[in-house]
């Protein structure tokens, strides 16, 4: 049996030359009703109204014909599920041919008259999906929608992290005769409903440069509250060895400047940064904004109580405890016990708190004092003027990676 599956783009009528003379061809015709309705009906055809991968499998053993087709809207390399049933058939030996589609992504870039080779592309079809990180990027972001993620629901998203002001685009039945392209900000999109067959593209976001090396204390919106050094921000950086995609744990976030690097470095993660001193939630918000960590989500409340709910962390910073450091500790690795920990400490009563924790929990700590000095002028000469020693105890569970 030969078994073509076909990509038809928006609609039969976007199908290419090659997919339409498959089609004439072919015996048996396989796919979603919408999609069968749009094609031409043939008496020596049998057409099934089908989408599921096994069930699609089970129809082609059964009917035995010599040419079958298996239509998937879009393109059938872009989140098509001519992906499972391409391997499944080649597992099995047939003889089977993809031929592509025009997708909504290209779709939609026709319709505003521009390129999409610099677009983000996303799917929010059926799956979870955070806008947020996709915009991190700096790039337009494109989504697929479907189910309960919908155009409006992704623009919610933007506008609760303080994006309401985008500028969206949603694309509605693409190629078909009530299609309908609207352009307005996320924040307006939100508050809107629209067709199951949607798709969305925000704009790009501007976000300033990111020093690899990390940002300077002075750049930070700065108040009363005590703010981590850039030379331990950095330190702190490094230990919790923070990868793109993570989501983090700032516990005591003060002024945020911990939770803004911690953000920018995971990119595509998520960072939670933990405060309950209402005097530092503006700063925390401020420089969020400052430097476009849209990624970070400021948790008001003490821990470890605040922490009840957040998803789970691969890294933790406990930068203030209020004397509950262990039950911090023991909250982060309830929630992922190969949690990733760094807790700083000043005092060295803090320390010998975290040791015990570290001991007491079944950690394998590591520590590292950092004593940074900075130069200032006096007359001709510079001297050195201390900062106070920070300890570093970066702790995880024995034998974890």
């Amino acid at each position: 049996m030969q078994v073509t599956l076909i990509g038809l783009g928006g609609a039969g009528g976007t199908a290419t030359g090659e997919a339409r003379e498959a089609l004439e061809q072919a015996e048996v015709v396989i796919g979603a009703g919408r999609l069968l309705e749009g094609l031409p009906k043939s008496d020596r055809q049998k057409t099934f109204t089908e989408y599921r991968t096994n069930e699609i499998m089970e129809i082609l053993a059964w009917e035995q014909a010599r040419s079958a087709c298996v239509v998937f809207s879009g393109d059938t390399g872009f989140h098509s599920g001519a992906r499972a049933l391409s391997a499944l058939l080649r597992e099995r030996g047939a003889d089977c041919l993809v031929l592509p589609g025009l997708s909504s992504v290209q779709l939609l870039a026709a319709r505003l008259g521009r390129p999409w080779q610099d677009w983000t592309l996303c799917s929010a079809h059926g799956a979870a999906c955070d806008p947020i990180p996709a915009i991190m990027r700096g790039k337009p972001a494109f989504f697929l929608t479907g189910g309960a993620r919908t155009p409006a629901t992704l623009c919610r998203d933007l506008t609760e992290a303080g994006l309401g002001g985008v500028r969206v685009t949603v694309g509605e039945n693409l190629a078909a005769e009530d299609e309908r392209v609207t352009q307005t900000t996320a924040a307006d999109a939100a508050e809107k409903s629209y067709a199951p067959l949607s798709v969305l593209l925000t704009e790009a976001v501007e976000r300033p440069a990111y020093p690899v090396g990390g940002i300077a204390d002075e750049a930070f919106v700065r108040g009363r509250v005590p703010m981590t050094k850039q030379e331990v921000r950095a330190a702190i950086r490094s230990k919790l060895a923070i990868c793109r995609g993570d989501t983090v744990w700032d516990v005591g976030a003060g002024t945020g400047s911990v939770s803004v690097e911690l953000a920018l470095t995971a990119d595509e993660g998520r960072v939670y940064a933990v405060e309950c001193a209402a005097e530092a939630w503006e700063l925390i918000e401020a420089n969020r904004r400052r430097f476009g960590a849209w990624n970070l989500r400021l948790v008001r409340g003490t821990a470890p109580e605040a922490l009840a709910g957040l998803p789970a962390p691969d890294a933790v910073f406990i930068g203030g405890s209020r004397g509950r450091l262990r039950a911090i500790a023991e909250a982060a690795l309830a929630a992922n016990p190969k949690a990733r920990l760094c807790v700083s400490a000043i005092a060295l009563e803090t320390l010998g708190a975290a040791l015990a924790a570290c001991r007491e929990l079944g950690l394998d700590a590591e520590i590292t004092q950092l004593a940074v000095s900075r130069a200032r002028p006096a007359g001709a000469l510079h001297l050195l003027t201390a900062n106070n020693p920070v300890f570093l105890i970066t702790a995880k569970r024995g034998g974890d990676a």
